[in-house]
């Protein structure tokens, strides 16, 4: 219970992983019946997602292949307690889904996009393709113009279709459910 109170989001699967983490000898069944005898909210099972290729291979649009192929790139907006918002870069690697920098300020600028991405360049190889929306901190000349002078490539996606970024659009809500919304700034 003081689990379940603590990780509002996870489910009963993760509490039993986490129980199992502690050194505690628990079975998935007992936890989710415990679960559900105390009211607690069982997930609905998530309906299967169309796939973005087809099984013969073609695809709709790039997928990773490997670890440093597909970053990609977005921004979170959120508020401090007296009101004033507060800007989040984050940079994931889609191959990994490991989350590779982010970056919190007032404002976030073209030029702030470089310097994370140079940052991020200098521990880790240059990308092949770098994926994000239209935001204009996105499409300025001198982002398109160093992007391409370093060697990557730009993938931008189609304008109204978050879900051609899914990879750093679910970072970005797990980001909010379990950061953002629980904490006071």
């Amino acid at each position: 219970m003081a689990l379940a109170e603590q990780y509002g989001r996870y489910g009963y699967r993760k509490i039993s992983a986490l129980l199992k983490a502690a050194g505690w000898l628990v079975n998935n069944k007992r936890v989710e019946r415990i679960w559900r005898r105390e009211g607690l909210k069982v997930p609905v099972k998530q309906p299967k997602r169309g796939r973005i290729w087809d099984n013969d291979g073609s695809c709709y649009r790039l997928r990773p292949e490997c670890r440093n192929h597909v970053w990609s790139y977005d921004f979170v907006e959120a508020r401090t307690h007296d009101g004033r918002k507060f800007r989040m870069l984050n940079v994931v690697d889609e191959f990994t889904h490991e989350c590779l920098a982010i970056r919190v300020a007032r404002r976030l600028k073209a030029i702030d996009v470089i310097d994370v991405l140079s940052d991020l360049f200098i521990l880790r190889e240059v990308p092949g393709h770098i994926r994000s929306d239209n935001g204009p901190e996105f499409i300025a000349k001198s982002v398109q113009a160093w992007i391409t002078g370093v060697g990557a490539k730009t993938a931008y996606i189609t304008p109204g279709s978050p879900w051609e970024n899914g990879y750093v659009e679910s970072f970005n809500a797990r980001l909010r459910d379990e950061l953002l919304n629980g904490e006071i700034f």
